[in-house]
């Protein structure tokens, strides 16, 4: 009995075992699911910024130059910049070392903060520190360029505040908003209009970000061309001003129906007619930037995209002579089909030796030539990439508007088509009251009979009008404009004569060939 009794004792001993284990292996199992590291680890890191902050009570806020992946400069930084000026100027502001920049004013600078320089501020109360420094870029970094290969390594600055933790709600909730006001109003009145133009080059860093340096190189735009001074009848005219007007003003209409804030224009005509004056009459008008964009020089579609992002609001986005600056209709396939025609009839060693160099001349041609496509010119127009900013004109120009592809300037990419004629007789009074002061003169209605007889452009019609010289008066500049209005006449009939001979030959031509034609069916009868 004592026997089988120690067996049962035994028994239950070794099942409670086994049940304890099972037990402590499913808590261990759950307690590793809980992973209890890392909620000591967080513990920790909270009790050591707690420490910290009882050490060190000052509080950051770092604002880059550049947003994101480094694709645009940041409104930001900008702001902030312009913010700084007046306490950069001031000596109680401590900076010691100072960027001078071009002010609108030709006697006066724009100062900004050197690198690692601090300034202070108040603000109700509250002192902030702001720290301008540059960080450079990672000297082991080798990883792939996802744009443009390895590209140029450029700092990246950045500006500090530093402030206190009691002033955080102070600081975050009003001074940065106060800030960015304030650096957006001075940065209005020191605003200096720029007219840009494209440079070529690699601007992603070896980590495939932006690399700060810029696609556009400017100078800046003082061209004087006005409305008031360009020479156009005068209904057309106000039609343009017009409709330039309802376009700044348009924002909220834009929003409305759900379009990008942009408008385009296509201004073609003969060469002279003033397309490029009319561009700059434009950004007078409107305080508006240019981006004039050299295309033979952009390499791809994507360089064309970069080129767009950079671009600021309140700009006019130039392509002059469209039609020129690249192949988009198809006829580099065109004249690489007539140049393996050209192979084909050659003979033997001739033909080989001709097409080996021929093919070696394309190959270096396509490294060097831009890649950019149609479909590219197009995404630029009006695709996603378009929306990016706001309050953005795009003109294109052209000396052939015949030859551009129909789905470049339909209406919703180029939306409004305005002619660069000759010079009507209402643009000569106007560019003669102009040049030369004078409303009505005896040689006014010659000039009206002759304008609507022969071609010229506003151009040529101005240099007539100016004086030449001490003696030049308003009398002689009109006649040298009849004298050369009626060689352009005398001209125009020679080559209209010259036309119609050569038509006539012509006709004369077809017509003995379709009688010779006719007399061999007779023949064959």
């Amino acid at each position: 009995m004592e026997a089988s009794s120690s067996l049962w004792s035994g028994v239950n001993s070794g099942i409670v075992l086994s049940l304890l284990a099972v037990v402590w292996t499913m808590l261990w199992q759950g307690l590793q699911g809980l992973q209890l590291q890392h909620f000591f680890g967080r513990h920790s890191r909270r009790l050591s910024r707690r420490l910290a902050a009882a050490l060190d009570p000052y509080l950051t806020v770092t604002i880059a130059e550049y947003d994101g992946g480094r694709m645009r400069r940041s409104d930001a930084y900008k702001e902030a910049q312009a913010y700084l000026q007046r306490a950069t100027r001031e000596a109680r502001g401590g900076v010691r070392h100072l960027k001078a920049e071009p002010d609108r004013d030709p006697d006066r600078l724009v100062l900004s903060m050197g690198d690692n320089e601090e300034v202070a501020d108040e603000f109700r109360g509250a002192t902030v520190w702001w720290l301008a420094y540059t960080a450079q870029p990672r000297e082991d970094a080798g990883g792939p360029s996802y744009f443009w290969g390895r590209a140029s390594r450029a700092e990246r600055r950045f500006y500090r505040l530093c402030f206190l933790e009691r002033d955080r709600d102070l600081i975050l909730g009003e001074y940065l908003p106060h800030v960015r006001r304030e650096g957006r109003a001075v940065m209005v009145k020191n605003r200096q209009r720029k007219l840009f133009t494209n440079i070529s080059g690699d601007s992603w860093d070896s980590d495939g970000f932006w690399s700060g340096g810029s696609s556009w190189s400017h100078v800046v735009f003082e061209h004087p061309k006005t409305f008031a001074t360009l020479a156009m009848d005068p209904a057309k005219k106000k039609e343009i001003m017009d409709d330039l007007d309802a376009f700044r003003g348009g924002k909220d209409y834009y929003a409305r129906v759900g379009k990008a804030w942009k408008r385009g224009y296509l201004l073609y005509g003969p060469p002279g007619t003033g397309k490029s004056t009319m561009i700059a009459a434009m950004a007078n008008y409107l305080d508006y930037d240019v981006y004039d964009i050299e295309l033979t020089s952009v390499r791809t579609n994507t360089d064309l995209r970069k080129l767009f992002i950079e671009t600021t609001s309140k700009s006019i986005i130039v392509i002059e002579d469209i039609d020129c600056s690249l192949d988009l209709t198809g006829k580099r396939k065109k004249k690489k089909e007539s140049a393996e025609g050209d192979g084909e009839s050659k003979d033997g060693g001739d033909k080989k030796d001709g097409a080996e160099a021929a093919s070696k001349e394309e190959e270096k041609e396509d490294k060097s030539a831009s890649k950019v496509t149609l479909s590219g010119v197009l995404n630029f127009i009006d695709g996603l990439w378009s929306a990016c900013g706001g309050e953005r004109i795009i003109v294109f120009t052209t000396n052939h508007v015949e030859k551009l592809d129909p789905a470049l300037i339909r209406r919703g990419r180029m939306d409004k088509h305005i002619e660069m004629s000759y010079c009507c007789f209402e643009s000569f009074r106007f560019l003669a009251r102009v040049y030369l002061d004078v409303d009505a003169h005896p040689l006014f209605d010659a000039v009206a009979s002759l304008l609507r007889e022969a071609d010229m452009t506003p151009a040529d019609v101005a240099e007539n009008l100016t004086p030449k010289g001490p003696g030049e008066d308003a009398d002689s500049c009109l006649a040298a404009l009849v004298e050369a209005l009626q060689k352009a006449k005398e001209k125009a009939l020679a080559k209209k004569a010259k036309e119609e001979a050569l038509a006539a030959k012509k006709a004369r031509g077809k017509a003995k060939e379709a009688a010779a034609a006719e007399e061999a069916d007779g023949d064959d009868e």
